[in-house]
């Protein structure tokens, strides 16, 4: 069984979730279900006491803030929410995705293997492994699985404390288990689009179609770069153009996606061939692309192909910060971009920003407020929105060892006060939510009874937070604020340290020091 932590409707539109589904339904050694929080596959969908017929039982994990929702669907389908307390009658439990690849360790009691990394290369072997000793004792199919290239087993790793509470290192408790587990990448010619097409989708009727996978950008808190680096482009004639047009006879909705399609090398081709008469009728929509990429024919094309506006990230509308962060984007670029979206018959523009960024000031948001003023005034009659959340410490990226700045939940009213008496719609995401999710990112295992303490309030940060005081964790969970909010030094071992990225902790300590040091 495939579950995913939401919705139908939402869990469909999820690419990697239909990829995953798609590569164990084509198997014939596999007959796979699908969950969602509201209905599933028969026979198991939705009914109780499935568990021990279950051979696996695996979740795609893509927000920190689904993690909770794990719980509720091994219970539905009962199967013992700790690791620890399966036996060889129940389901291996297994999850994947850019949350449990960047730090699975707050949820690793919860999992009998964790999948690092692409699932095109990582889903065969996982397999294939498991079919090889599919009869064996349930011990004996996890040491195999541990030998699996990308496949972290947790129950195999123990954390050790120092006298003070401190994390030491996660380490193999048995002899043959590798010390460190590495990210797999899939390098093929394509990437991945749509399988299933349906109306009951968040998106309705679209054909997903990944452009590019990764970014060259290298923003140094961006997990969708830095964790899945390398930047991975199809070719146009073998990769692009034949998974547009696998799904262009089931529906004449296009979506191009990726963290930044436009730097495709051939994305210029792309959409000349997207301009041409058999498209006529197709409605065509990109995710956020760089503003430095936005040209008069992309307003174009895309405003002909039904589109209404254009989404592109500026993170800051103060000059020093962008460059602290390595966004390399200058003002006059985001002002050409909402200049060729307008001429090209756009309606809109959707920028995204963040606050509490490492090293930010309050004169830094007032930039930002100032940015999108003098934009509204430079381009009047295109709609301007900004979205905007609080910077996150993720694993991986240079900033994993910076902090929620609290001052950011004032920044975003500032933001407020500023630009919604003007006509500039703003979209804050919740600083309570942002600080749930440093909390899930940061933490080590010790977070997971406060995990199983939080559901059914895990919409409140007020809940989260009694749930970590009231915790028994042995030893003791370090303080809130060390966790959430506090800059962590060089020498501090990371929950994830075990885990191997793309690219080493030095190498993203030397990016850290570039920007802060």
């Amino acid at each position: 069984m495939l579950a995913f932590p939401s919705t139908y409707s939402v869990g469909i539109t999820s690419l990697g979730f239909q990829v995953v589904w798609a590569t164990l339904a084509r198997r014939s050694d596999v007959d796979v279900r699908r969950l969602f929080t509201d209905q599933g596959d028969p026979p198991h969908g939705g009914q109780r006491g499935r568990g021990p017929d279950l051979d696996l039982f695996g979740l795609s994990l893509s927000w920190e803030l689904d993690g909770p929702v794990l719980l509720d669907l091994l219970e539905q389908q009962r199967i013992p929410l700790w690791a620890s307390e399966r036996g060889d009658q129940h389901p291996i439990v297994f999850g994947g995705g850019p949350v449990l690849t960047a730090n699975p360790e707050p949820l690793a009691p919860f999992f009998d293997a964790v999948l690092l990394g692409d699932g095109e290369l990582l889903l065969p072997a996982f397999i294939d492994a498991l079919q090889a000793c599919r009869s064996a004792p349930r011990a004996q199919r996890l040491r195999q699985l541990a030998q699996v290239p990308g496949v972290y087993v947790p129950s195999l790793y123990a954390p050790r404390y120092g006298g003070e509470g401190q994390l030491l290192a996660v380490e193999p408790i048995e002899a043959g288990i590798p010390e460190t587990v590495a990210k797999q990448t899939w390098r093929g010619n394509t990437l991945s689009h749509s399988t299933v097409i349906t109306p009951e989708a968040a998106w309705p009727s679209i054909h997903m179609v990944e452009v590019v996978r990764s970014c060259p950008e290298l923003c140094r808190f961006c997990l969708a770069s830095y964790l899945t680096l390398p930047f991975r482009t199809p070719s146009l004639d073998d990769g692009l153009i034949p998974a547009v047009e696998a799904g262009l006879g089931a529906t004449q909705r296009l979506g191009l996606l990726g963290a930044s399609v436009t730097q495709h090398p051939q994305f210029s081709d792309l959409l000349q061939w997207l301009d041409g008469d058999r498209f006529e009728g197709t409605r065509v929509s990109v995710s956020s692309v760089r503003a430095a990429t936005v040209t008069p024919e992309l307003g174009r094309i895309l405003a002909k192909r039904g589109s209404k506006s254009l989404t592109i990230a500026i993170e800051s509308g103060s000059e020093r910060l962008r460059q602290v962060v390595n966004k390399k984007l200058a003002g006059e670029e985001i002002f050409a971009a909402a200049r060729y979206a307008k001429e090209g018959g756009l309606s809109g523009l959707k920028l995204y920003g963040m606050v509490g960024l490492p090293s930010e000031t309050e004169a830094d948001v007032e930039a930002t407020a100032e940015l999108l003023l003098a934009l509204k005034k430079a381009t009047p009659g295109l709609r301007l929105s900004l979205g905007v959340s609080t910077f996150v410490p993720k694993a991986h990226t240079p900033f994993q060892w910076q902090g929620v700045r609290p001052e950011a939940e004032k920044r975003l009213k500032l933001l407020a006060k500023r630009l919604k008496p003007k006509g500039v719609e703003l979209r804050p995401e919740s600083y309570g939510w942002s600080v749930i999710q440093a909390l899930l990112s940061r933490s080590d295992r010790r977070l997971a009874p406060v995990i199983a303490a939080a559901r059914g309030r895990h919409d409140s940060l007020g809940g989260w937070k009694q749930a970590y005081r009231q915790s028994e964790a042995t030893p003791a969970l370090p303080s809130w604020e060390a966790v959430v909010h506090a800059p962590w030094g060089a020498e501090q071992v990371l929950p994830w340290g075990h885990l191997q990225g793309p690219l080493p902790a030095t190498t993203l300590r030397q990016h850290h020091d570039q920007a802060l040091g």
